[in-house]
């Protein structure tokens, strides 16, 4: 079936075409375009991020409609301190409306919230609302939504080493029990498991410093530049599963009957 067939039907429909055994375990957003989109509506970016989070709300609990366990979304990265104070500062105030606002919904829905990254440097108002929604939701069994805030790859990868060779001076650990799995433990994502689908909006072809190292074996799927993150829809959402299921995943090893 092809993408313009399957954009023509409904939520409901689209829906029915997935198939319930391959759900992706994890998936694994970048938002990317809420400035573009608001430039050529000839409105200031705070707006197309506040339209952003419009569009995160329909992705969450469709997530939770089909069974998704993990989603991950790209939040604020450490290369966004680059921006104007101005921006930031919007930012993070829309953040923490955001999770006032909406909290209370995440966790009757039985939602998990975690963190990803250092949140530190962030203003004490998003900070304190970060912190309330991770505890109000700690012992919640359903989705569990990862919000990667001050999050970059290479820099979650140097900490995990620093703390790694911290460990092996105070012999905690030794060299030569180190392997993938447990320096996977240092990471930010230590109870988490790899994204399966990591899904791009906006047209770039990149992974922007996310999740570098648990992207080894992700399906990527980047949408057209046409499509920025505040137009995602449900239907966008659940093409993008459908496209993920159509991909064979052989993580290294061959298809015996198509000898590749």
């Amino acid at each position: 079936m092809n993408e313009q067939v399957i954009l023509s039907l409904t939520d409901g429909k689209l829906v029915n075409l997935i198939k319930e055994n391959e759900i992706p375990l994890h998936i694994a957003i970048i938002m990317d375009g809420n400035g573009r989109w608001a430039k050529l509506r000839n409105l200031p970016r705070s707006m197309g991020h506040r339209q952003g989070m419009e569009a995160l709300k329909d992705v969450i609990h469709s997530s939770c409609d089909i069974g998704v366990k993990y989603l991950t979304l790209f939040a604020f990265s450490t290369e966004n301190w680059k921006r104007p104070d101005y921006e930031i500062n919007a930012l993070m105030a829309l953040m923490a409306e955001y999770i006032e606002r909406f909290l209370d919904d995440l966790n009757k829905n039985n939602i998990k919230i975690a963190v990803l990254g250092d949140i530190t440097p962030l203003s004490h108002h998003l900070k304190n609302k970060v912190s309330e929604a991770v505890e109000l939701t700690f012992d919640n069994k359903g989705l569990q939504l990862n919000i990667a805030l001050n999050y970059g790859a290479r820099s979650e990868i140097l900490i995990a080493v620093k703390k790694i060779v911290e460990e092996i001076k105070q012999s905690k650990i030794s060299v030569d029990e180190l392997d993938e799995s447990k320096f996977g433990r240092y990471l930010y994502t230590h109870d988490i498991p790899d994204p399966d689908l990591i899904i791009r909006t906006g047209g770039e072809l990149r992974l922007s410093n996310f999740l570098l190292y648990q992207a080894a074996y992700s399906e990527l799927l980047f949408t057209g530049a046409e499509l920025l993150w505040p137009d995602f829809k449900v239907a966008n959402f659940f093409q993008s599963i459908l496209e993920f299921q159509r991909r064979q995943r052989r993580f290294g090893k061959i298809n015996i009957e198509q000898g590749s």
